[in-house]
């Protein structure tokens, strides 16, 4: 009996995957560079969430991008000091975009508050060590398009900041989302598309997520190898958009294309994003923290995504 279309392309990264590890170009060691994004833990102290990262043996952090204004936010000093209690670094930043600081809005106040967020999160990010600032072209949580301009208003915006990028060493990684969430930027074809119009050397990279990637892609292992070089960081959540190993995500085949990406260096992470099933995630950001349930959360996470990791270094490669 034949096989199905996804199997065949799971099987030739599998394929792919093994030859690499017979090659003398497989770096073995490095492990992939685990993350967690905090922001879906709620109205949490960042006190609470290192420890609880550090418990699961995880040493980075995405942070919640919160500067909302001028005296809002994480400040680096009290961040810092906490983060290196518990032995964490910070891998990047998650930029949050609604309606109100829209870069493709019809209003310009709101793409002025976009600019103004920009400005206040790349200099944060520097400043904690991060790497990446989350970015999304359209405001989450808005799934009907303004008009037929937005993509394009959206350019002209991030390229007014995207100097910053520059200046501050920070790279921008522009987020691809399901249609269900975002008016556009729904694949990594169209966030390269993006990039490609912003047309600036800030602008070069994409965080890809799991979760969008089930709705909007074919085969999400070949998107991410499409993605190549772009990738910078990538959001897992299993196909429930809870826990990894609690839904059918393919994980195995996530990971060997991440291997076969050379994904596996510094600079380059997973970061586990599990907000649940629904619409518009972002009022998940004000919640009450439920700590059993974000303790189980992150280690379950944690501990399925290397079980899976050696179980797929351990294979012999081709003979």
């Amino acid at each position: 009996m034949s096989v199905q279309n996804y199997i065949i392309k799971n099987e030739r990264i599998r394929n792919v995957f093994l030859e690499l590890k017979q090659s003398g170009k497989f770096n073995g060691q490095q492990r992939l560079n685990f993350s967690w994004s905090n922001w879906g833990f709620g109205l949490e102290s960042l006190e609470d969430t290192a420890k609880r990262l550090q418990k699961a043996g995880i040493r980075y952090i995405e942070l919640h991008g919160n500067h909302y204004g001028g005296d809002l936010g994480y400040k680096v000093k009290e961040t810092l000091a906490v983060l290196d209690e518990h032995d964490i670094k910070v891998s990047g930043v998650c930029g949050m975009f609604s309606v109100d600081n829209d870069l493709s809005s019809n209003r310009a106040v709101h793409r002025q508050a976009a600019i103004d967020y920009l400005k206040r999160e790349i200099e944060f990010t520097e400043a904690v060590g991060g790497s990446y600032l989350l970015v999304v072209p359209g405001a989450v949580g808005r799934a009907a398009r303004y008009d037929d301009m937005e993509f394009d208003r959206s350019v002209e915006t991030l390229r007014l900041v995207a100097d910053l990028f520059v200046k501050h060493g920070v790279k921008a990684a522009i987020e691809p989302i399901r249609s269900a969430e975002v008016s556009f930027v729904h694949s990594i074809a169209d966030a390269q598309k993006y990039i490609r119009t912003v047309d600036h050397p800030g602008i070069r990279h994409i965080n890809a997520d799991i979760y969008h990637m089930q709705a909007e892609e074919a085969h999400i292992g070949e998107s991410l190898l499409a993605a190549g070089e772009q990738l910078v960081n990538l959001h897992l959540a299993d196909s429930n958009r809870c826990a990894l190993g609690e839904g059918s995500l393919d994980l195995d085949t996530v990971i060997m294309a991440l291997y076969v990406l050379g994904y596996n260096r510094e600079g380059r992470f997973v970061t586990p994003e599990p907000l649940g099933p629904g619409g518009d995630p972002y009022p998940a950001m004000y919640g009450k923290p439920d700590k059993a349930l974000l303790d189980h959360m992150v280690i379950q996470s944690a501990a399925y995504f290397r079980e899976r990791e050696e179980a797929l270094l351990s294979q012999p490669g081709h003979s």
